[in-house]
């Protein structure tokens, strides 16, 4: 989504509902949902699982070890969060749901300090 279209008073509104999150968190959500999106064969609704590992692929290709400390600067601290700002657009009409989707399934998906930080899929060089 353009950057410019989405400020263009969007952002006040989610302000208004969900002033929790830095503006580039609910960017972020968006470019997963695309990101998950474009390794599929074919358009379709995600689950809250499949987002959340989206959100995880896409945090760490983008921002390496950095990942968990930019999610955090824009309050995004566990997975709950995500299901808060993923429902903060569908309230506003940028997203769809289906009638089974809720925020309890993004609660406790994983533990950032896992996710992030230990289970950090390291790249090592391997000796020939």
């Amino acid at each position: 989504m353009n950057e410019l279209a989405f400020r263009d008073g969007v952002m006040d509104r989610i302000r208004l509902r969900e002033p929790r999150y830095h503006e580039h968190a609910y960017l972020f959500v968006l470019s997963a949902l695309e990101f998950c999106q474009s390794r599929l064969t074919a358009r379709r609704h995600l689950s809250g699982r499949e987002l959340l590992d989206g959100c995880r692929g896409l945090a760490i290709e983008r921002y390496g070890l950095l990942a968990r400390t930019v999610l955090e600067y824009w309050g995004i601290t566990e997975t709950s969060d995500f299901g808060d700002v993923v429902f903060a657009l569908v309230d506003l009409g940028l997203l769809q749901s289906e009638p089974n989707d809720t925020k309890e399934e993004f609660a406790d998906v994983y533990d950032f300090e896992d996710a992030f930080d230990r289970d950090y899929p390291w790249k090592v060089a391997q000796v020939a």
